[in-house]
């Protein structure tokens, strides 16, 4: 019992504690009141924005003496500046400019002698951002958790499973029989490795982006986008004679409703996977964003009487977020089997074409 009361404990701390990194705005802007004194304006829309967008750095929390934050490199390429150009995003610091570059908004850009950016100039980008870090991080982490329960397998061969492995052959073995088998049938076996690679690395960024500083990448659109590009194209690789003749040639129709009902298909064909790119992408960013919102009323009303009802709502949505994290994993892997399935399905004969 005291064991589960720890665990809370430490859930709920965590999560104050990722509301608090939430709260904090490093770009606030500044006003002057009429005593001449300077005043911090907290401005919500900047604050979602900064933690839910990409940036150059991996900032944590500041103080007013102490900035909580990790540089990452900047590679940029300009034939005009040198060529490659490598160095921290600390070098930006306090709005300065390095090399030749400035950077404003997270748009890195070239300067000239007064400092001014220069639009003439061409800037190509191949940072490591506060994404790409994220990404790297979570593949070594998927790599050292499976690597572990490979070796769990191999060592517990004939037993019941311990450790890590018993936690992780439930959700494989859920996978597998709920999803690949129900939805793509006998040839399920070539599509496990991409399935269960999909749902734990969408698992496991949704709840990376829930850690205190995490980063938001399951809702930068970009890696969604690149996630329904894979499933389309495994689906068009995958798929067989059938899945071509019913979208170019629908049996069973009527010659003139097939020359109409062509193009939808094809159509139909190319936005399913990317509805899952806009699944994914909106679910993980409206709950980053609501929580973001109900924090931000503290610091917008200035009102004690609203705080309590702001970190309980902020509390409750990121609650509600952990469960969202593993559906969200578990509908983009369903749909993409699903599609998956279509494409392999095979018909022991032809419909008959009543067309003529």
């Amino acid at each position: 019992m005291a064991t589960k009361i720890n665990k809370l404990l430490l859930i709920l701390l965590m999560s104050m504690a990722s509301i608090v990194c939430f709260a904090i705005n490093p770009n606030d802007q500044i006003i002057e009141e009429e005593t001449g004194q300077a005043q911090t304006l907290f401005n919500p829309g900047e604050m979602i924005m900064h933690h839910i967008s990409d940036s150059h750095e991996w900032h944590f929390f500041n103080t007013e003496t102490f900035h909580a934050t990790i540089p990452l490199p900047i590679i940029v390429y300009s034939a005009e500046r040198g060529g490659l150009s490598v160095f921290l995003s600390s070098k930006f610091d306090h709005g300065d400019t390095y090399k030749g570059y400035g950077i404003l908004h997270e748009h890195i850009f070239a300067v000239n002698a007064e400092g001014v950016e220069d639009k003439t100039i061409a800037v190509y980008d191949f940072s490591i951002t506060k994404n790409v870090t994220s990404l790297i991080f979570s593949a070594a982490l998927l790599i050292f958790v499976f690597t572990s329960v490979a070796k769990g397998y191999v060592k517990n061969k004939g037993k019941a499973p311990t450790g890590v492995q018993s936690f992780f052959e439930p959700i494989v073995s859920y996978v597998r029989d709920e999803i690949a088998i129900k939805m793509i049938g006998p040839k399920y076996e070539r599509f496990m490795p991409f399935l269960l690679t999909v749902f734990f690395f969408i698992w496991f960024n949704n709840l990376l982006g829930l850690l205190p500083g995490g980063a938001n990448l399951t809702g930068n659109i970009a890696v969604t986008l690149m996630l329904a590009i894979i499933v389309f194209i495994m689906t068009l690789i995958n798929s067989n004679g059938y899945y071509w003749k019913h979208i170019l040639w629908t049996p069973g129709v009527p010659l003139p409703l097939r020359i109409i009902i062509m193009p939808i298909e094809v159509i139909g064909m190319i936005t399913k996977p990317f509805s899952l790119m806009i699944r994914l992408f909106a679910n993980i960013t409206a709950g980053h964003i609501i929580i973001l919102s109900f924090i931000g009323l503290i610091f917008l009303f200035k009102n004690i009487y609203i705080a309590p009802l702001s970190v309980g709502f902020g509390l409750f949505m990121t609650f509600l977020e952990l469960f969202v994290a593993l559906i969200q994993a578990f509908v983009f892997t369903l749909l993409a089997a699903m599609y998956f399935g279509s494409a392999v399905e095979e018909h022991a004969h032809d419909d008959h074409d009543h067309g003529h």
